[in-house]
């Protein structure tokens, strides 16, 4: 079984493309509602709960453990994987180093939470990834929450995300990297605003990749029995409001994931 866990439902974004790319083995989805968002906690907060969360999951058999959380990675992971050496721990980080390889104008700016806007794991990954080109680092106030409450839709949004943009867009940015996973359910808003003048960067598709690889055929890939073969079950567990996971899984568009999950969300006391 693979776990994954954010701090709510924005990591459901790499739970899909890694279940898209392992469609056999069974997923646990942990979401941290009850102490979200992350975004705006100290590293010490985030640190404490990504430990016990981790060694929940690796309690529940989890091999690898994926932390679908950009803040959770830049104050965590190094702490997950001195506490669970036999477990493989896969972060997610923002896209800088395709971003930059990508740019033909020199420039890239991050999209963010604050506290990964300010974590010096961000900016030891622009020191060794951004190469030469200069990176904007946009800190983005309650897009996070936004996207817990569903408001996608929201019109105003537009306006406000078009003002954090806009400035970078000017400055010659012509790659933008979602520095949060909720971020890629923004997209859609986002998409128009940077048309024709930049292109959106998201890492979803490299975390499945490396989750693919980690995984291997001791992670559930289709091989020799017909157990092995069958698509993998999904469990939901949440610190809090468990159900509104399934409701987002139909909202958020992820059929896909909806379709393998039948049974009642957990409420997890972790």
């Amino acid at each position: 079984m693979i776990g994954v866990f954010d701090s709510g439902i924005g990591g459901l974004s790499v739970l899909a493309a890694v279940a898209r790319a392992l469609p056999c083995p069974d997923f646990l989805y942990f979401a941290d509602t009850a102490h979200l968002p992350y975004g705006d906690k100290d590293d010490d907060a985030i640190r404490a709960r990504a430990l016990r969360i981790g060694r929940y999951l690796a309690e529940q058999g989890c091999r690898p453990i994926v932390v679908a959380c950009n803040t959770a990675t830049a104050a965590a992971v190094a702490a997950l994987r001195d506490a669970l050496p036999r477990v493989p721990v896969i972060g997610v980080e923002p896209g800088i180093k395709p971003a930059a390889a990508a740019s033909k104008s020199g420039r890239i700016a991050v999209l963010a939470t604050v506290s990964t806007a300010r974590s010096e794991r961000l900016s030891n990954l622009i020191r060794r990834h951004a190469g030469p080109a200069q990176v904007d680092v946009v800190p983005c106030p309650g897009w996070a929450t936004r996207v817990e409450t569903l408001r996608l839709a929201d019109p105003d949004f537009a306006a406000e995300a078009r003002a954090l943009l806009e400035p970078v867009l000017a400055a010659g940015a012509d790659r933008i990297v979602l520095g949060c996973t909720h971020y890629a359910f923004l997209a859609p808003a986002l998409a128009p605003i940077v048309a024709g003048r930049a292109e959106l960067v998201d890492v979803a598709e490299a975390v499945a990749r490396q989750c693919r690889r980690l995984a291997g055929t001791g992670g559930g890939e289709a091989g020799g029995s017909g157990e092995a073969a069958r698509p993998g079950r999904l469990t939901l567990a949440a610190t809090a409001d468990p159900d509104r996971l399934r409701q987002a899984l139909t909202v958020l568009g992820l059929e896909s994931l909806a379709a393998r999950f039948n049974a009642p969300a957990i409420l997890a006391k972790v």
